[in-house]
């Protein structure tokens, strides 16, 4: 299992390679979050994180999901600072025995940071008058309900 959260871009190819291969591991699992413009005038997102308070947060849930799920390995990246529309904000992935544990336990893990992982984000508009911070969806907290 590994947690990291940087400032830097990752890249998904280098994160994956050997990710998973134990012997027992039947199913890899990932999804990367990527900065959306649903409006047309989003310059950036700013990530604002407390550091070590929230590495911790996220490793005791990414610690819970390999339990949960029996994970073979987990890998959770998110990034931080200023991020331009279209960059990769997080990256997920999990191994586990089958399909449906990796599957589940990934969509766990997405839920958790969506919702509850320690992250202050705020838009910045493209003539940077305007800044709103992103407010919890009700749809995000009807979605963690189910674990």
């Amino acid at each position: 299992m590994r947690v990291s959260v940087q400032s830097d871009d990752f890249d998904l190819a280098a994160e994956l390679r050997g990710f998973g291969r134990a012997t027992n591991t039947g199913a890899t699992v990932t999804f990367t979050g990527l900065v959306r413009d649903d409006t047309g005038q989003l310059d950036h997102m700013e990530i604002e994180h407390y550091p070590g308070m929230c590495e911790t947060a996220i490793a005791k849930i990414a610690e819970d999901a390999c339990a949960r799920w029996s994970l073979t390995d987990c890998l959770v990246i998110h990034r931080y600072g200023a991020l331009k529309v279209g960059e990769q904000i997080m990256m997920v992935a999990t191994a586990g025995r089958h399909r449906v544990e990796a599957f589940e336990a990934a969509e766990f893990l997405m839920d958790y940071l969506k919702s509850r992982a320690p992250f202050w984000k705020k838009e910045v508009s493209k003539d940077g008058k305007s800044t709103d911070w992103v407010r919890a969806k009700n749809s995000d907290e009807d979605a963690l309900k189910r674990w």
